[in-house]
């Protein structure tokens, strides 16, 4: 499997500079379920995030996987796909927000875990590890697209998951 999705948003001709950001995101299946993070508004999403100055992809899931999921033992695989976003950036006027975000499949050495250690924004919406079937975070995922707009990684994430049970009902 390898799957690129490019999301563009109608992009604006004053869009004056460009800002970049390359994030990780792990892809860890077990016994039929995947290990996805859950926000208080509900949506799905995978555990990773951006990649950190002279960090390499593997360093960056690692730390990932432990800082948002507990899960201190996450051996990095082959990647699997690439989803790039483009849209207008909500912070700083005039800008193009660019995020490349590359999928890899993942696995857990053991099931040892630590405390979470969550960012700011992922405390506020209270992200927590579940274990859940692709079919319920696919369906949890689409009946919020809609209503959250300001909710950036939802489409994002659901194409993923979309992509991976396909190609789980390709394998059974």
């Amino acid at each position: 499997m390898n799957f690129n999705m490019i999301i563009e948003d109608p992009i604006l001709s004053n869009v004056e500079i460009t800002i970049e950001r390359i994030a990780i995101r792990a892809i860890i299946m077990a016994n039929n379920r995947i290990l996805l993070v859950q926000s208080s508004r509900g949506d799905f999403k995978f555990p990773g995030g951006g990649l950190e100055e002279n960090e390499s992809h593997e360093e960056c899931l690692v730390r990932e996987v432990r800082e948002e999921t507990g899960y201190i033992n996450c051996i990095v695989n082959q990647k699997v796909g690439t989803v790039t976003e483009r849209k207008i950036d909500g912070y700083i006027d005039n800008a193009l927000f660019h995020m490349t975000s590359h999928y890899y499949l993942c696995n857990l050495a053991t099931e040892d875990k630590t405390a979470q250690q969550l960012d700011g924004y992922e405390a506020e919406l209270n992200f927590t590890p579940k274990w859940v079937t692709l079919e319920e975070a696919i369906k949890q995922n689409e009946s919020l697209i809609e209503r959250c707009e300001q909710n950036g990684w939802l489409k994002r994430e659901t194409f993923v998951l979309k992509q991976l049970n396909e190609r789980s009902k390709i394998i059974k």
